[in-house]
């Protein structure tokens, strides 16, 4: 097998990235992204830390994180399974990456940054929901924010009606679960509680 291990080598691949490429990257959040992540309810965060990488899709209604001023995002930390793995890393490395995804929407838009981990009340409390704080916020220092062309996502038709309705019959998580625990954990049981369960703490 061969692989590549320089830059030059890379570069070589490809063609010079065209102006449209370099110049759509700012360095905050400029009132046209502004409009577009605050359509977003949909964003996956990128982390690394001294426990190793973690990204993690964080979801609420629209906007899924405020837009506090044009340096700075704020992404509540909502219920979960108590892993962590974001918010550690934060600790130790606090560089992220997140994309912001709207429905139906080929392009996205992508952040990059510094974060910390907010416990002000508040600031919890502008993220009220169903009369429920999340336990921190993640505080969001811009650094560069640009928009991602839409061929991968017309190349995976991912909202296209017809990708929608002919969707893989995948394992359930209780069918993952049992299969990776060797059946101690998981199984039919645990797939037909999921859905209340989720219900009832979703935030």
């Amino acid at each position: 097998m061969k692989y590549l291990t320089a830059i030059a080598e890379l570069e070589a691949l490809f063609d010079p990235a065209g102006e449209a490429s370099l110049k759509k990257e700012v360095a905050a959040v400029h009132p046209i992204y502004r409009a577009w992540i605050e359509a977003s309810p949909f964003v996956v965060l990128a982390t690394a830390g001294a426990t190793g990488l973690d990204v993690s899709p964080r979801g609420d209604p629209a906007p899924v994180v405020m837009v506090k001023d044009e340096r700075t995002l704020l992404l509540p930390e909502r219920r979960g399974n108590n892993r962590i793995d974001s918010l550690r890393n934060i600790i130790s490395n606090s560089n992220v990456s997140m994309i912001f995804f709207v429905p139906g929407v080929r392009e996205t838009v992508r952040v990059n940054g510094t974060a910390r981990i907010c416990i002000e009340q508040d600031v919890l409390s502008l993220f009220a929901m169903n009369g429920a704080l999340p336990k921190c916020v993640v505080e969001v220092s811009v650094q560069a924010v640009y928009f991602q062309c839409a061929r991968a996502l017309l190349r995976s038709s991912l909202w296209s009606k017809e990708q929608i309705a002919s969707r893989p019959a995948v394992p359930t998580a209780g069918q993952i679960l049992a299969a990776v625990t060797s059946g101690s954990v998981g199984g039919k049981i645990y797939d037909d509680a999921l859905p209340q369960r989720q219900a009832e703490t979703l935030y």
